[in-house]
């Protein structure tokens, strides 16, 4: 008995002694995608100005693969020691847990939050000849004419899949699901008018609005974005409507806290940052931080809002 407690003394002085020193090594941080894509970007962005604060190199590392179980499973698990993070988005903790049958780490014990970075805002277009003008009419569209009206996604479980059935049952109407595999498909259906909608990156879709082969019906944020300040938000319409993927970082858990205060710390104070906030605005996403609880409240909300969508829509990810 003597000697357990003397091993957990001694134990709990080195995770005391390493807190104090982090980080004197470099960091890793996991992007489960393939490079180039947002969650990439907005996570080289904020990697620079990191390590600066930090004074240790923080290395994006890509591992994509199974919707972003890939990159969650080394993370949860990786030694609890701060030294490598996970740019995490809805999937590995929010929706994947409820699409798929099977999961090879806890999404709820095995990774921890450390803060919230950014909010993806999403728009809502229709090809530039279908008939409506506005969410109210397309909400009148589709209930007069139900199963008439398509939307794409990039794929069965994609954020754009999940926000389009969400609207659906926000608006009780019956739309057509068309998944794609990827962005690109799905864009170029909608601009040959094969499908009529689709609900996803305000950067993805701008250009097509601006060069008026697409036309917005509304933002997927509760208010209106700064990069398309003159389109309503869908919320206007279908009140407390939220379909905006959220990004933040997590790591593996049992990391010290004084570890994860630390790392909250300066990625809030990154965030603050007026170079910062105008390149992450540029690119299309709006910086966001919290604290650990404030993102832990989050990816509980929004754990609990996805499993009612994904279990209503009876989509599953094989």
């Amino acid at each position: 008995m003597i000697k357990t407690s003397l091993a957990l003394l001694m134990a709990a002085l080195a995770l005391g002694a390493n807190a104090q020193e982090y980080p004197n090594r470099p960091i890793r941080l996991v992007v489960p995608f393939a490079p180039g894509g947002g969650a990439d970007i907005v996570a080289r962005t904020i990697s620079g100005p990191l390590a600066k604060r930090l004074g240790q190199p923080v290395v994006v590392d890509n591992k994509p693969g199974g919707g972003a179980t890939l990159g969650a499973d080394i993370v949860a698990k990786a030694p609890a020691d701060g030294y490598t993070m996970l740019y995490t988005t809805p999937g590995p903790q929010m929706t994947n847990p409820f699409l798929m049958p099977k999961l090879p780490y806890d999404p709820e014990k095995d990774l921890v939050p450390v803060s919230q970075v950014a909010i993806v805002p999403s728009v809502l277009v229709v090809h530039k000849d279908f008939p409506v003008k506005s969410v109210k009419e397309l909400i009148h569209y589709a209930k007069t004419h139900p199963g008439k009206v398509n939307f794409a996604s990039a794929g069965m479980g994609a954020s754009s899949h999940l926000a389009g059935e969400l609207f659906k049952q926000s608006a009780g109407v019956f739309m057509v699901h068309i998944p794609y595999r990827g962005t690109g498909p799905a864009m170029a259906d909608l601009l040959s008018g094969q499908v009529q909608m689709a609900i996803d990156s305000i950067v993805v879709y701008k250009p097509h609005i601006e060069a008026g082969t697409l036309r917005p019906l509304g933002v997927s944020t509760l208010q209106r974005s700064p990069l398309m300040p003159d389109v309503p938000a869908i919320a206007d319409d279908l009140k407390g409507f939220e379909g905006s993927p959220i990004n933040y970082i997590t790591v593996r858990a049992g990391t010290p806290q004084p570890i994860i205060d630390r790392l909250n710390r300066e990625i809030n104070a990154v965030l603050e940052s007026s170079e910062i906030k105008d390149q992450l605005t540029k690119s299309g996403v709006i910086p966001k931080g919290s604290t650990p609880a404030q993102m832990a409240a989050i990816i509980r909300s929004e754990a609990a809002k996805w499993k009612k969508v994904i279990q209503t829509s009876g989509a599953k990810v094989e």
